[in-house]
């Protein structure tokens, strides 16, 4: 019996894992279709890519909701040029997903050029229609 139990036990751990392991594509592609969303400016995708009750903190301390965000980003108030991702991280337990990675970008923000290097972690979240920005917090490197 106890035999029996291990085996159910270590199956189960190892079908879970696979099936973690099957959605950090689809993190890492939601990840980029949001920063796409954000160099576009296209905020039909980014109203679709985030939660409603989205907590979004940038380095400077300020924490956006979902429509500040967006709005920020629609009206070139938050005016994303390039962005540029590396050492990214993605690490699933169940249906949230956490990225880190480090965000190098040049901006125009209200047709003032710039450039950011930050550290950054979201938090995501898998519902029906796939993965959503639920949080997010950067960090100026």
């Amino acid at each position: 019996m106890g035999k029996i139990m291990l085996t159910i036990v270590l199956l189960c751990n190892a079908l879970f894992g696979f099936s973690q392991s099957k959605q950090v594509p689809l993190v890492k592609v939601a990840v980029a279709e949001l920063h796409q969303a954000m160099i576009d400016a296209n905020g039909e995708v980014l109203g679709r890519i985030v939660v409603d009750s989205l907590n979004y903190g940038h380095s400077t301390g300020m924490v956006e909701g979902k429509q500040q965000f967006i709005s920020r980003i629609v009206s070139g108030q938050s005016g994303w040029v390039t962005i540029d991702i590396k050492d990214q991280v993605i690490t699933i337990s169940g249906k949230t997903a956490i990225v880190r990675h480090i965000l190098h970008a040049t901006t125009d923000d209200n047709n003032k050029p710039g450039e950011v290097n930050l550290r950054v972690m979201q938090v995501w979240q898998k519902d029906k229609g796939g993965w959503k920005l639920f949080g997010r917090q950067a960090m100026k490197m």
